[in-house]
Parts: structure tokens; C-alpha cells; sequence
């Protein structure tokens, strides 16, 4: 065998850091090019489905903490890390909290290992399954899970009869992925009744599959989603009014308070590309300028907050700003430039810290009205999020520093939340985090009703729990495909109503869903019917619906307020 015959062989039985980096960063770009189906995927045909958002985001903040190393310094160990770190603190949903804790079991094995061999990878991939199945509660075949299991099985197996190839590993592992990915359908029959396997498996082949192609040396094109090209269009067609991608210019100086160097201003700018575009990450020797289009701007303030103190903050709603005016984020770039030490714009007087207390709230919601309705009852930080966009476990941690109490309690309000709030919780090692499992807004209003200022910590969350047992709720909107969900024929644009445990009712009218829905959620024991209407529902809309409810069931109270929810008509509840 020649020189480069044996050269080539060893290529193909180990990879080295380096090339775990291109294995991943291939895997996080397929991934991402795929994100729009796997989101279709979803077993509810609600607009706002997200397993593959939710799974490209989390991945994008590994992205960013790995495209921050030293490419001439980094190790097997840097790279675990990395990924490690990047994707739990950015984990959204239960996809992405999943697939956070596959590659944080992953990196458990392999970041002791100057290369990765077949055996280890077996290794690697069985500690991945094991540690996922142990942050899941109550772990349900016909998941991701079950398809990480297939895979480390496969994996385990060719390990096991002496393969030593990655071109022959790889391939054969995937295939089974695959099989496994087929098979979900059959393990839960939801799946196979709305005629799509598992959206979280088919992110994990997704993101192997790329890993592959990676392996390969194949280049990974995203491509546009449909929604950007119809932007596009759009402006095309009306130049003089283009559409805003992003809305808020962000800009500050940071006063580093620890060791800042160019490894760290990297993975500071990847970050915030995440976030937005116009970015601007200038390190000069004693401060660092940024600068971000963004629709979050509370992301960059926190990721900020980590690296040092904040000064010349400015946030400017570029919707509103007088054409022609200039950005903030320009403003620094041109004094970056000149090497002036502030920003033009005065700095505004920063709050005074919140008094100590002992207990403090937190909540997950979405809607200025019901934003304000968590606000009036006393939570201390409300974090805009739900359906449509899960907030990170690392926005979940930012909220908890934020709260100046010692006992903090989260309200998740969405069970595609409660991971990531308890992955935070557990990450936390200053306060005591409680999560009441709270999955929809009512049971997240109640669970703040019955807390008792005289009670303990324990005790107040034995009520918070008992109280969200006695909500029932349920959420109105349209399907966006046709499907068949518990033996409910649905078809495209009709108005659905979604309870706790399923479809509750299917109409071609808001108004008559909503009550359908109510005709099974009110009992003999319920006294109060709470409507919050959205914010594509006017209020006479409303009202009519709740003359509608008054009348069908007299001896209940109605509540009606606005929540301003997108997507979903209308939020009800039943007490």
C-alpha cells in the first residue's frame, strides 16, 4: 500500500478536532436548510409549527460558541465544550432541549480523546441516548429519542463486529436512522393518523445527514426560505417602502470586566449574527463596540452583560425613525472608525436595582394584554415567547439573574417550554428555581392566584400545582393543512379548538368553535369561563361571543379581556 493509500485509510478511521468542527458545522447548515418541512411535520397542523426552528436555533448558538475558537488552538476538549455549552444555554423547546442533552452526553466521551474512532463513537453516541432519556420525565417511543437509540444501537453494533471504516460506518448508521425514522408512525399512533413520522427524528437524521456530507466534503447551500423570497418580491415590486426584516438598531459599549481577546469577539459577533444583521463587534484594547439590527434586542443587552459592564446603550425603532436619519449601529461604526471612546448619543440613566425580596415571578407570554394582566398580578419579569417562538433556556437564565429574589418561581406556560425552564433551573446554582409545569396561559394565571405569601416555598408549590389541575383549557385557531387527529377529519383553513389532551372541536367559524369547545370543558362544578380574544379578533367580535357564552351557560361568571395573542383567536378557560 502506498504512502497516500495509507494516509487516506487512516482519514477514514479517525476524525481530529478540526474535522469534528466541519462534521458539525455541516450538520447545524442542513439542518437549517430543512427547518421549514420538518416544521410541517408537526402532528397539529396549527401555523406556527416549530420542532425545526426550534432545533436550527438551538444548534446556531453551538454554532456560534465553536466558530469562537482559536482555529490554531483548539482541541477535542475546546470543541466539546463549545458545542456542549453553546447548545444547552440555546436550547428551545422540547426538540432543542433533546438535542442539546444528545450532544452533551456526546461530548462526555469524546472530549477526553485526541481523535474519534469507531469505538468511540459508539461510545459517545450510547452515553448521548442515555443522558437525553434521563432529562425526558416520562420518555415516549416514537421520538427522537427512540431514533437516537437506533442509531447508538447500529453504531454499538458495527463497533462491536470489528468495522474500523467511516465509510462504511456512516452510511449503514444513517440507513438505520432512517428505518427507525420510518417506524415512529407506528409507535405512536398520532403520528400515523396525520400521516408524518416524528418532526425531532427527522431534525436528528437531518443534522447527521449533513454531518455526512460534511464527512465528505460536501459544500451544504441554504437555501432562502419561501417567506424571504416573497419579501424579496415584495420590495422589488414597492421600493419605497421596503420591509423591515429586522426593526430595532441596538448599540453599546462593553467594558470588559475579564480577560477579552479576538477568540472572544468572534464568538461575541457570531452570536449576535444569529440574532440579526448590520453587525458591528470592533475590540480596540479596553472596550468593545457593537452594534445589531434585531427584533430581540434584550438577547444582545444580556449576551453583552456576560463580557463586562454596559455603557452608551441605544435602541431605536428603525420603523419609526425619519428616512434618511442615521442608525445607531452606524453612528458607532463611524466612531469606531475614528477611534472615539463613546458613542455619540447620551447614555440613558440607568434604573436603580429592584429591591431584594424573597420571592420573585417569572412567566412565559405572548400578547401585550395578557403581558399586562401577568404584570398586574405581581410577576417580576415576563419573557415574550410561546408557540410561535420558545424562548431559550439561556433567556430563561437571563430573566432568573435578572430577578433580584431568593426563591424564584418560572411559569412556562407552554409544555414545549418546561425543558428548557428546567434546564435552566438546573444550571442555576445561586437561587432556588421552582418550575410549575404550567402549560397554557390560564393555568399559568391561576398558578400565580393561589400563591400565599405566608406559606413556604414547598408548600406554595403543592398549591400552585393543585390549582392548574383544576384549569381547563383551550386555544382557537385555523389548520394550515389538511390531516386526521384522533379520528377528527381536518381540513385546511377550517377553525380548530385545542384542549389539554387534544382536538376538542372543528368549525368553519370562530364564534361556534369557541363554544363547542366550551360545551365540553364546562361541568357541573365550573364557575368561572375566562376568554382572552387575540389580536386578529376585534372587540366586538368578542363581545358577541361572550353574550353567546352567558347565554348557553347561565350559572357560570364570563370573563373577558384581551390578551393580543397572535395566531391563536381566542384562549379559553374553564374553573
Amino acid at each position: 500500500m502506498s504512502t497516500n493509500e495509507n494516509m487516506q485509510a487512516e482519514n477514514n478511521r479517525s476524525i481530529d478536532a478540526g474535522r469534528l468542527v466541519d462534521l458539525f458545522l455541516a450538520g447545524a447548515a442542513n439542518l437549517e436548510a430543512g427547518k421549514e418541512w420538518i416544521n410541517e411535520l408537526n402532528v397539529f397542523p396549527v401555523p406556527d409549527g416549530d420542532t425545526g426552528t426550534n432545533m436550527t436555533l438551538t444548534i446556531k448558538s453551538a454554532v456560534a460558541e465553536v466558530e469562537g475558537l482559536d482555529e490554531n488552538a483548539r482541541s477535542m476538549r475546546d470543541v466539546c465544550k463549545a458545542i456542549s455549552s453553546g447548545s444547552l444555554r440555546g436550547a428551545r423547546g422540547n426538540s432543542g432541549v433533546i438535542l442539546s442533552q444528545l450532544l452533551r452526553g456526546f461530548g462526555k466521551v469524546a472530549r477526553d480523546k485526541d481523535e474519534i474512532t469507531i469505538p468511540v463513537i459508539a461510545d459517545a453516541f450510547g452515553r448521548a441516548v442515555e443522558t437525553a432519556y434521563k432529562a425526558v420525565m416520562k420518555p415516549k417511543e416514537g421520538t427522537i429519542l427512540t431514533v437516537a437509540k437506533g442509531i447508538s444501537d447500529k453504531a454499538r453494533e458495527l463497533a462491536d463486529s470489528g468495522v474500523e471504516d467511516f465509510d462504511a460506518f456512516i452510511p449503514e448508521v444513517l440507513q438505520y436512522g432512517e428505518e427507525v425514522l420510518a417506524k415512529t408512525p407506528d409507535m405512536l399512533p398520532v403520528l400515523k393518523q396525520a400521516g408524518v413520522v416524528d418532526s425531532g427524528g427527522q431534525g436528528l437524521v437531518q443534522f447527521l445527514k449533513g454531518c455526512y456530507d460534511g464527512y465528505l466534503g460536501k459544500e451544504i447551500a441554504v437555501a432562502p426560505a419561501a417567506a424571504e423570497e416573497a419579501e424579496g418580491a415584495a420590495a422589488a415590486a414597492e421600493p419605497a417602502e421596503p420591509e423591515l426584516k429586522y426593526l430595532y438598531s441596538t448599540a453599546f459599549t462593553i467594558i470588559p470586566d475579564k480577560e477579552f481577546n479576538k477568540a472572544a469577539s468572534k464568538s461575541l459577533r457570531k452570536y449576535l449574527e444569529t440574532l440579526g444583521d448590520s453587525v458591528i463587534c470592533e475590540f480596540d484594547g479596553d472596550k468593545v463596540t457593537v452594534g445589531v439590527h434585531t427584533n430581540d434586542p434584550g438577547l444582545a443587552i444580556q449576551k453583552g452583560i456576560q463580557y463586562g459592564q454596559l455603557k452608551g446603550l441605544v435602541i431605536e425603532n428603525m420603523k419609526l425613525e425619519k428616512a434618511g436619519s442615521a442608525t445607531a449601529a452606524e453612528d458607532l461604526a463611524g466612531q469606531a472608525g475614528k477611534g472615539a471612546s463613546a458613542p455619540a448619543a447620551p447614555a440613558p440613566a440607568q434604573e436603580p436595582p429592584a429591591p431584594h425580596k424573597e420571592v420573585g415571578f417569572i412567566t412565559v407570554s405572548v400578547g401585550s394584554g395578557i403581558e399586562e394582566i401577568f404584570r398586574g398580578l405581581g410577576v417580576d419579569c415576563v419573557i415574550s415567547g410561546g408557540q410561535t417562538m420558545n424562548p431559550s433556556t439561556d433567556d430563561i437564565l437571563g430573566a432568573v439573574r435578572k430577578v433580584n429574589a431568593d426563591t424564584i418561581y418560572v411559569l412556562p406556560n407552554n409544555k414545549n417550554i418546561i425543558m428548557a425552564a428546567n434546564q435552566a433551573a438546573e444550571l442555576e446554582k445561586d437561587k432556588k428555581v421552582i418550575v410549575i409545569p404550567t402549560t397554557t396561559i390560564p393555568q399559568g394565571i391561576t398558578s400565580i392566584i393561589n400563591f400565599a405569601p405566608d406559606l413556604g416555598a414547598e408548600e406554595n408549590r403543592e398549591n400552585m400545582l393543585a390549582g392548574i389541575e383544576a384549569v381547563k383549557s383551550a386555544e382557537i385557531t385555523y389548520a394550515v393543512r389538511d390531516t386526521v387527529i384522533d379520528d377528527v377529519e381536518i381540513h385546511k383553513d377550517d377553525i380548530m379548538g385545542i384542549g389539554d389532551a387534544g382536538i376538542l372541536a372543528v368549525g368553519k367559524d370562530r364564534t361556534g368553535t369557541a363554544l363547542a369547545c366550551l360545551d365540553k370543558m364546562v361541568g357541573e362544578e365550573t364557575e368561572i369561563i375566562s376568554v382572552y380574544y387575540g389580536e386578529d379578533v376585534t372587540e366586538e367580535e368578542a363581545e358577541k361571543l361572550r353574550s353567546d357564552i352567558l347565554a348557553r351557560f347561565e350559572s357560570c361568571d364570563v370573563e373577558l379581556q384581551f390578551g393580543g395573542q397572535p395566531v391563536y383567536y381566542y384562549i379559553l378557560s374553564a374553573e
